[in-house]
């Protein structure tokens, strides 16, 4: 059997990997950066955890300049007016001045910030992220008002937070004018880690429904 090459987690290691980079990656793909030297034009704002195990563009087999990534944890939009900051501004930015077509909002299995917001002694030493993650109680609410448990419960509170943080981004002022005039769509996802599927939110059903579902009413739309 073969022995795998041991991973380099030392900065020595991620400055080899912007060497590769820029010697054959860049390289193999330089007019594409060339055009994107100047500008950008993303089509989608992409909000996602900050999980290392999620990868928006590997998910999305996209390239550069195709996704406007925010990242956080848990992947929380704050309702407008509500702890205005990095999150907001990038909403504001991605919608009014760079014009992007749709917002996703994908949340993922095994979900370190859900399981803190469902065992909030794992969070009583991190006060930053127990603040950070009071905007997302009443998808904790939802859930416990199910009587769920376990490894349901946790997998509810990923749904329902997405449900949650979609809701939240339509308190914007540049989504919902975007919306009100036709010029974006918003949709929810939730990735499987374990498998490498994702489920896409319903908005008429508000369940989520297999990716084919999903493709095929996008089809027929």
């Amino acid at each position: 059997m073969t022995q795998e090459t041991p991973r380099d987690e030392s900065l020595l290691g991620l400055l080899k990997g912007v060497e590769k980079f820029s010697h054959k990656v860049f390289q193999d793909n330089k007019p594409l950066f060339d055009e994107l030297a100047g500008s950008q034009s993303p089509h989608t704002l992409f909000i996602t955890c900050a999980d290392s195990r999620v990868v928006p563009e590997m998910i999305t087999q996209t390239e550069p300049g195709e996704l406007f990534v925010c990242r956080n944890v848990g992947n929380i939009v704050p309702a407008y007016g509500e702890m205005m900051g990095g999150v907001s501004a990038v909403v504001e930015y991605a919608v009014t001045v760079l014009k992007v077509k749709n917002v996703v909002i994908c949340g993922h299995t095994d979900c370190g910030a859900m399981k803190g917001l469902l065992n909030p002694e794992s969070t009583k030493d991190l006060p930053t992220v127990e603040a950070w993650l009071r905007n997302a109680q009443a998808a904790k609410s939802a859930v416990f008002a199910r009587k769920l448990e376990g490894a349901e419960a946790l997998q509810a509170t990923i749904e329902e937070n997405v449900r949650l943080q979609l809701a939240h981004v339509r308190t914007h002022p540049a989504v919902a004018a975007a919306r009100a005039n036709g010029e974006i769509t918003l949709q929810g996802w939730v990735y499987n880690i374990g498998d490498g599927s994702v489920v896409v939110l319903d908005e008429k059903t508000d369940h989520f429904v297999h990716l084919s579902d999903a493709i095929q009413h996008e089809h027929a739309a």
